[in-house]
């Protein structure tokens, strides 16, 4: 296994490597990810609506992120390990002290390596603050999940000047502010390379195509695991879904005809222990 990732390596490897990340939210697939190399584990607040069942991010509590970013945790060893801030937990949804709090507690009770914050120039100042103290941060701009009432869809971003003037000035204003990597979501390809050309940090792309530094995808998205419909970036590498539901429909069926368990499945006693009991 490779050495240990840290926010450190992530910037190093601006112009030199290309970054992979995924998500994790549990012991079991964070190991495997972790396994595989990959550098970056994102314990996103996606786990609302991949894995919790709410319709989107919104409802996602401090505490289930801390839930699932301490199991997450426990199954990585190399990669580097990113826990979502959830909705009002920093920012306008929180006074600075508890943003900082908050911030603070995924890495003395989660054990993360690292926040990730969605938001712009807004932010700037909270990010820098938080750097300052010791708490690495991801950035995260263009398409923002947590603001979808105030967008209105999931429509992507920044294919009109001004607002892809907004994002590159975003984009500095985050990199000045300290943050190790900045996720670029649903933005023109073109103003990705912009962005990744005019920052000193990596741009970790998710739908804004292949100019980015890095890119990350939701891991249940590549593997086809979930009913969840996925966008056009998505590229599906399995079929989970049909193989777990073949597995499934084989051991029902091996239940219900008495084929499973078979004697090789299960225990014995001596014939002396039986003697005697009624």
């Amino acid at each position: 296994m490779s050495d240990k990732i840290t926010t450190a390596v992530i910037r190093e490897k601006k112009g030199r490597e290309r970054i992979t990340a995924l998500t994790a939210y549990d012991t079991p697939m964070a190991a495997l990810l972790d396994e595989a190399d990959i550098d970056i584990l994102l314990v996103g607040d996606s786990v609302g609506n991949v894995v919790l069942g709410y319709e989107d991010t919104l409802p996602v509590t401090m505490e289930e992120m801390l839930h699932h970013v301490k199991a997450v945790r426990r199954g990585s060893g190399r990669s580097l390990v990113v826990a979502d801030m959830p909705f009002l937990s920093y920012g306008a949804g929180a006074d600075k002290a508890t943003s900082i709090m908050n911030a603070g507690r995924f890495l003395k009770e989660g054990g993360a390596n690292a926040v990730k914050l969605e938001g712009g120039t807004g932010i700037a100042p909270l990010v820098a603050q938080m750097v300052e103290i010791g708490i690495p941060v991801m950035g995260h701009i263009g398409l923002q999940p947590q603001s979808i009432n105030q967008l209105g869809s999931y429509k992507a971003r920044g294919r009109k000047r001004g607002e892809a003037e907004a994002l590159l000035e975003s984009a500095r204003a985050l990199d000045e502010a300290g943050v190790f990597a900045l996720v670029l979501e649903c933005i023109p390809r073109q103003l990705a390379a912009r962005i990744t050309a005019a920052i000193r940090v990596p741009t970790i792309g998710i739908g804004s195509g292949e100019f980015c530094d890095g890119q990350i995808l939701v891991t249940h998205d590549i593997l086809g695991l979930g009913k969840n419909g996925v966008p056009r970036f998505v590229r599906r590498y399995l079929d989970i879904n049909s193989l777990m539901a073949a597995a499934v429909r084989e051991y029902a069926s091996d239940v219900r005809r008495g084929g499973y368990p078979s004697p090789q499945e299960g225990y014995d006693m001596p014939e002396s222990e039986l003697e005697g009991l009624r």
